[in-house]
């Protein structure tokens, strides 16, 4: 699916504005602290599709006791829970996916987007509602919002979480775990965990990004698609990210690229069975 057509379809889910409405309306917040409560059990059908729908709004809120604890729970509930059809999880996943266009300057709805569109995914993962091109069209998509992410920012005591290097992580990890995937799908997947493994705008990681990066990875390596020699070139590629050598500890951008590999490299090895970590481990004594 292309970005025009997502887009194209948005309005027939939810409309525009409300990605800046919170709470929804006919919602409060005193009455979804209630839901929330009630652990987001909402009997009625037509009601429940039409929060789905409201919290959107929320998850680019800039209070996380409305954006984390109630939008993102809610709609991870009712996804975990099955209360979802094929076609409202076709309207709501086109919905977070065009939340993932423009700006977004406060830099919290495209995390989150990205955050439940993994849930979304997983929905698939657990029991297949998406056709073999609409599977390949998320890939692409999430590939794409990863590689995009320059918005580094992480946790905010007032604010909470940005975190969209991980949240984007998490929805490529959701996809790896998906037994449907293929070959392409997968070399794609680790096409964008690169681009963020050693990020081109030299941003040293202190939210745990590279362990969040290192699981699509790991769940890739387990299902035996690729060689040693293909990991081996895999790693050896990373190298180059780190810039000019003649910069090496002369230059901030340099280290903080250095030091981005070395933990994602590290993050790796941690949890890396015993087929993948002698390659790490020869990809981590290649750093510099």
């Amino acid at each position: 699916m292309t970005w025009l057509r997502v887009l194209a379809v948005l309005p027939l889910f939810v409309s525009a504005d409300a990605f800046a409405t919170c709470p929804p309306k006919g919602s409060t917040r005193e009455s979804l602290a209630a839901l929330k409560a009630k652990k987001f059990a909402v009997p009625d059908d037509a009601e429940r599709a039409a929060l789905v729908k409201g919290l959107l709004g929320c998850l680019g809120a800039p209070d996380p006791a409305l954006r984390d604890g109630l939008a993102y729970e809610a709609l991870t509930q009712w996804l975990r829970d099955g209360k979802l059809d094929t076609a409202a999880l076709r309207g709501l996943r086109d919905a977070l996916q065009g939340m993932l266009a423009g700006a977004d300057a406060e830099g919290f709805r495209k995390p989150f987007a990205a955050l439940v569109l993994s849930e979304v995914a997983r929905v698939d993962r657990v029991k297949p509602w998406m056709t073999a091109e609409e599977r390949t069209a998320m890939v692409e998509a999430a590939a794409r919002y990863l590689e995009s992410v320059r918005d580094y920012r992480g946790f905010d005591a007032a604010t909470g979480w940005r975190h969209g290097v991980a949240h984007g992580s998490d929805w490529l990890m959701q996809l790896s775990l998906n037994p449907a995937l293929n070959r392409a799908q997968a070399d794609r997947i680790l096409a964008a965990v690169a681009t963020q493994a050693v990020p081109e705008r030299a941003h040293a990681y202190v939210f745990g990004e590279p362990e969040r990066l290192s699981r699509p990875v790991l769940f890739l390596a387990r299902r035996g698609i690729y060689s040693e020699e293909e990991w081996r070139a895999w790693f050896a590629a990373l190298l180059p990210r780190l810039g000019d050598a003649s910069k090496a500890y002369k230059d901030g951008a340099w280290l903080a690229r250095r030091h981005d590999l070395r933990a994602f490299l590290l993050s790796l090895f941690a949890e890396a069975d015993e087929k993948l970590a002698p390659t790490i481990l020869a990809a981590l004594k290649q750093v510099p």
